[in-house]
């Protein structure tokens, strides 16, 4: 994470706890050209345009008072994670847990590089995939990407 990310996520945090959510993410990059601060958040039953617009109108003073960029203009948005999110940290895949998810691996494990398949659980550096009757047990520096699985 970038120092400006750092920064705005120590701010943030207790104030987007304090609203009853989660803070999931915060991201710093350039985005059609313009430096773009983005506040990821979540909460049970996901999130609305009224909580986004709530968390910034709480969040806009206090990060103009902090100044993460050191007086470069960017642009401030909150965002909810999306239904398709990466999963990234042990929260993320324990969140999961029961559902169906979508991981990439850099390597063969079991002749494949790609499961579709049951989250059953994580420990420690490892997750437990269900495919079938069959449990496959993947550590996470294996895997290239892990995403919920969306069916249409």
């Amino acid at each position: 994470m970038s120092k400006i990310a750092d920064a705005a996520e120590a701010l943030v945090r207790p104030i987007v706890e304090a609203a009853g959510m989660e803070l999931v993410e915060v991201e710093y990059k350039k985005q059609y050209g313009t430096p773009t601060l983005t506040i990821y958040i979540d909460k049970e039953g996901g999130v609305s345009l009224d909580d986004c617009e709530k968390i910034h109108r709480l969040i806009d003073e206090p990060m103009d008072e902090l100044d993460p960029t050191d007086g470069v203009a960017y642009n401030l948005n909150v965002s909810s994670p999306g239904l398709d999110r990466p999963l990234k940290t042990e929260r993320d895949f324990k969140r999961k847990i029961g559902e169906k998810v979508e991981v990439s691996l850099y390597a063969p494990v079991d002749g494949k590089k790609k499961f579709i398949a049951i989250l059953d659980g994580i420990e420690g550096e490892e997750i437990t995939l269900k495919e079938g009757d069959k449990t496959i047990k993947i550590q996470l520096k294996q895997i290239a990407a892990a995403k919920p699985y969306i069916e249409f």
